[in-house]
């Protein structure tokens, strides 16, 4: 049998670039070439295509560009799924199914998801309306509470309202509260806020990545989350901790971890730890997801499970959790790839 033709697709305009590239640099070097054949297209932080023929080694850091790449674009012809290229002979390149590596707004948010279903291409991972729903916060926090899971208090604001209503808002919840836009990833333009003097400052801080801002209740406790992977059946991951010695789980210390740790498996006893997989299990299917997703929850010192987000692209880098998670659970990082591959295109 040949192998499958799989689309990589890295890079993208998001300020989580590097993060993608790096993601793909882990799972381009744990591939199964004996079962599939990568085809990697990498998106320039200017929105270009380019199709790479370069090794993954040469991926993080981003002189990536430096090396074979001819620009390209999909062929969006419903069930001819190909990458044409437009320079040179301008070849097309056809291809089985595509592997969305790229983290952040127009990767993970359901816009690019949905280009793919537009042509028709099985895809490695979540479907637009998943993806869309998950990055979210305010809406994928009501479909959970629906679900039966608890999530935090909250008040969700437009751009255009004004200090008044941001402070009235904030005065319903309880300080400490974080700010966050609405539509964001890796805790981008995310504060946290101790008194009404740091309000305003970091609803502009939230307003620089989208147009609508999350005023939410700090949870107590700590953060733990779930790897999911499958689509009717599901299989779960070991159940993970943050311990964090200061301020919260941020953009830097989620891919540095300078003064956090990550306890895998969390240090709970297995009942609540069974409970958690459980609230994963929950808030993937009420948020129809696929394929793979990490559910993220915080436990409160009284054993309360309350939601907090999900990553429907979750990372593949050294620092990720989701390949770690899986491992604990006795799946190794290149059996963790051809069996992600193999329920999103072959399933």
């Amino acid at each position: 049998m040949n192998p499958k033709t799989i689309l990589v697709l890295f890079g993208g305009c998001s300020s989580e670039h590097d993060v993608s590239l790096q993601s793909a640099c882990g799972v381009l070097s744990h591939w199964d070439h004996a079962r599939y054949t990568p085809l990697t297209v990498g998106i320039t932080r200017e929105g270009a295509w380019l199709h790479y023929a370069g090794t993954p080694d040469a991926l993080p850091g981003g002189g990536w560009q430096k090396g074979p790449c001819v620009p390209c674009t999909l062929r969006l012809d419903r069930g001819r799924a190909a990458l044409l290229e437009l320079e040179g002979p301008r070849r097309e390149l056809p291809f089985d199914g595509a592997f969305p590596l790229l983290h952040g707004k127009n990767g993970e948010d359901g816009t690019l998801q949905g280009l793919l279903e537009l042509a028709g291409v099985p895809i490695v991972g979540c479907g637009a309306l998943s993806s869309a729903l998950c990055m979210d916060k305010d809406r994928a926090h009501r479909l959970a509470a629906l679900a039966g899971v608890a999530v935090p208090e909250s008040v969700l604001l437009p751009a255009g309202a004004g200090p008044a209503e941001f402070l009235r808002a904030a005065r319903t919840l309880a300080f400490p509260l974080f700010v966050k836009p609405v539509r964001s990833g890796s805790s981008l333009g995310v504060s946290r806020v101790t008194e009404e003097g740091r309000l305003l400052p970091a609803v502009e801080e939230a307003l620089r990545h989208d147009r609508e801002v999350l005023l939410e209740q700090a949870v107590p406790g700590f953060e733990v989350g779930c790897a999911v992977m499958g689509c009717e059946t599901l299989t779960m991951g070991e159940v993970d901790e943050i311990q964090l010695s200061q301020g919260f789980f941020d953009f830097t210390e989620k891919y540095t971890l300078n003064t956090s740790a990550i306890h895998c498996p969390a240090r709970v006893p297995p009942r609540k730890a069974e409970e958690i997989k459980q609230a994963a299990r929950t808030v993937y299917r009420a948020l129809d997801c696929r394929v793979m997703a990490r559910v993220d929850l915080f436990l409160t010192p009284e054993g309360g499970i309350v939601f907090n987000e999900v990553n429907t692209v979750p990372g593949f880098t050294p620092h990720s959790r989701y390949p770690a998670m899986m491992a604990r659970a006795g799946l190794d990082f290149p059996s963790l790839v051809s069996r992600l591959i193999e329920l999103g295109v072959e399933a």
